[in-house]
């Protein structure tokens, strides 16, 4: 388990620094006016681009925004929803460009939802094929191998999804960034704020895709390790 800890370091730790880095683009940013709220401006972003029929909801939770593409619907948290501060518009037009992509089937958009089954039971799978596949392997049945390189690949899933998700998320995000200017939501201290916010969040995707990956060759690694001592 240390030796798990140890190959997944550098992910665990980008991770770290990533989400340390948001928090504190995001409070900055948070002192930065803005002429609108966040739910103000993902609505104008929505509007201009004939998207009317796309409702912007608040629900509960810090930094719980996101667009949910099978109810068309756009919910941002309480602080960005009312807040006219550059971090509130830089993250509810994120997500408004997440709105744009669905309705201009943005294909990685179309992949990425698409491999959402198999992130969500990946993990799960992996989990029962990784114990059942050492019982098997440790009563001496070559068949506990097959399954274990069963749930390593059910796991690859998640991998496959963080990657496909990457240009999503920074396609996103670089349509917030144009929006914002091009419709003088933010001036030009708050289009630094807003790029600040964004860019510290796509090191979080980053740091998730780099985890999985991690995962997934730790245990190939291990799976060949075990078979060469064979």
């Amino acid at each position: 388990m240390i030796g798990y800890f140890i190959f997944l370091a550098p992910a665990m730790l980008l991770m770290m620094w990533a989400q340390h880095r948001v928090k504190a683009s995001y409070a900055e940013g948070m002192r930065v006016p803005a002429p609108l709220s966040g739910a103000a401006a993902a609505r104008h972003i929505l509007d201009t681009h004939g998207l009317q029929d796309v409702p912007v909801e608040q629900v509960p939770g810090r930094l719980s925004d996101h667009y949910d593409p099978g109810h068309r619907v756009l919910r941002l948290s309480p602080e960005v929803y009312g807040s006219r501060t550059a971090s509130a518009v830089g993250i509810a037009a994120h997500e408004a460009g997440h709105a744009l992509q669905h309705a201009t089937h943005y294909a990685p958009l179309v992949i990425r939802n698409a491999a959402v089954p198999a992130a969500q039971v990946g993990p799960g799978i992996f989990m029962v094929s990784l114990f059942v596949g050492s019982l098997l392997l440790n009563a001496g049945s070559g068949l506990g191998l097959k399954i274990i390189w069963f749930g390593i690949a059910a796991y690859a899933g998640v991998f496959v999804f963080q990657l496909i998700n990457l240009p999503v998320e920074f396609d996103a995000s670089n349509r917030a960034k144009r929006l914002l200017s091009d419709l003088g939501i933010v001036d030009a201290n708050g289009a630094q704020a807003v790029r600040s916010v964004l860019n510290s969040a796509a090191w979080t995707y980053v740091a998730a895709t780099l985890q999985s990956l991690l995962t997934v060759l730790f245990y190939v690694f291990q799976i060949l390790g075990r078979g060469s001592r064979r």
